[in-house]
């Protein structure tokens, strides 16, 4: 690779003459070129604009070359700039010095113009390489972050989609018989009580035997109680038809382009899978879901990947009400998790936002909650990828923004846009 690049060149040198000379060389060559006349001046103008380069002299009154090199390497900031040390010292141990304090090469006075340039040339363009390959690996290994999450999303999001996808068709399967036959049992119980009603009206004097089972059995109780007891059983099946569509809404399988869907089902359909954790329990009170929706259009997104996000926020906002230690029994502080939903036509957005009133979160935990492994939950109790996927897919599959908002003992809000531009671009907000 041929790199023949020109950088910003700091020469700090006490003696004029020796500026002169290194600064009219390299700035003939087409280098930027800055001066100092002592290192106290040289770390002054490195803090304010780092140099790729830096030509140091050895020896110069108050802070000499081999000081201001130890103070440039000891700053995160300036450590990677690559020193040559000027000097007309030959003992060796001085060379092995410099070299030890993190100088890269030596120019010896009186300078040859030559040699500086190819000296000056060769560092720069390590310099540059270095830099450049350091950017490739960050980008590889961004890349191949970004890969594997994507690969741990879908094996999440297909191995989940086919195990409620199964769930819900077995559950259907006998919740549709259950269904499908109530009723002509409803009837036939009709026709049975008909029956009797006919047979008390034909022979109003019953044997005697037959009085007493009726009143063993109590059989105006179970005339009364038996229609009540179907209409019960007919809501319990109702409820679980409920759970099995919400189960389908959630793990429906997205394919290669985006779906159109309703945002508020995709919610129900969590709230509904993690209802249990919302129940009362021995350590606090049950927690309820306040829903605040606004007017929202069908928008197209990939829907099983949304309900993941919904899913995660909403499993994380439980488990920090459930960390929150209440010291007496049941205190009177409701334990609630808001869901707002609204449409922003003005900036063509789509907003959600998941708030809970538990413990909060620090500024430090809040700047790497959305970072990859990283995690508040004890070992064997989360994997720090939720919210890391949470935020690629509404960031890198929606074109979208999440971010939040907490404070310790005020609880956590995280904030979904989801922009609509990318999805209708014809759209006027007229829903």
């Amino acid at each position: 690779m041929n790199i023949d690049l020109k950088g910003l060149i700091l020469i700090v040198d006490d003696t004029p003459s020796n500026l002169e000379v290194i600064s009219e060389a390299l700035s003939q060559a087409g280098y930027t070129v800055a001066i100092a006349t002592s290192g106290e001046r040289a770390l002054q103008q490195v803090d304010r604009r780092s140099p790729d380069l830096i030509l140091l002299d050895v020896m110069m009154p108050g802070i000499d070359g081999f000081e201001t090199c130890k103070r440039l390497k000891a700053n995160p900031k300036t450590c990677e700039i690559p020193i040559i040390f000027m000097t007309a010292l030959s003992e060796l141990d001085l060379k092995v010095k410099g070299f030890e304090l993190g100088a890269v090469d030596y120019i010896t006075k009186p300078f040859q113009e030559r040699e500086v340039l190819v000296r000056v040339k060769t560092h720069l363009q390590l310099r540059f390489l270095t830099k450049n390959l350091e950017e490739q690996v960050a980008h590889k290994t961004a890349e191949l972050q970004a890969s594997q999450l994507q690969i741990i999303q879908n094996e999440k999001l297909s191995a989940l989609g086919n195990l409620m996808a199964g769930v819900a068709h077995e559950i259907n399967n006998p919740v549709g018989f259950l269904s499908g036959n109530i009723q002509p049992a409803l009837d036939y119980i009709k026709d049975l009580f008909g029956l009797l009603d006919l047979y008390q009206k034909k022979y109003p004097e019953l044997d005697p035997e037959i009085q007493k089972e009726i009143e063993t059995i109590e059989l105006e109780y179970i005339r009364e109680d038996l229609p009540k007891l179907i209409a019960s059983m007919q809501e319990g099946i109702k409820r679980i038809k409920n759970i099995s569509t919400s189960l389908r809404t959630f793990s429906r399988t997205d394919s290669d382009r985006p779906v159109t869907c309703n945002i508020h089902e995709g919610i129900d359909s969590t709230i509904m899978i993690l209802k249990h954790r919302l129940k009362a329990s021995e350590s606090r009170p049950e927690i309820a879901v306040i829903k605040n929706y606004g007017t929202l259009p069908q928008i197209e997104c990939y829907a099983g990947q949304l309900n993941q996000v919904f899913m995660n926020i909403l499993a994380n906002a439980i488990d920090a009400l459930d960390d929150s230690h209440i010291p007496e029994k049941y205190q009177k502080i409701p334990r609630q998790i808001t869901i707002q939903t609204d449409t922003d036509c003005e900036q063509k957005q789509v907003l959600i936002s998941i708030k809970d009133n538990g413990k909060g979160m620090s500024d430090a935990i809040k700047n790497k909650i959305f970072d990859e492994m990283f995690t508040t939950k004890e070992v064997g109790k989360g994997t720090g990828l939720g919210l890391a996927i949470a935020r690629q897919i509404i960031v890198e599959k929606h074109g979208g923004t999440i971010e939040v908002n907490s404070t310790i003992g005020q609880g956590t809000e995280f904030i979904i846009h989801l922009p609509l531009f990318n999805l209708f671009p014809d759209s006027d907000c007229n829903f």
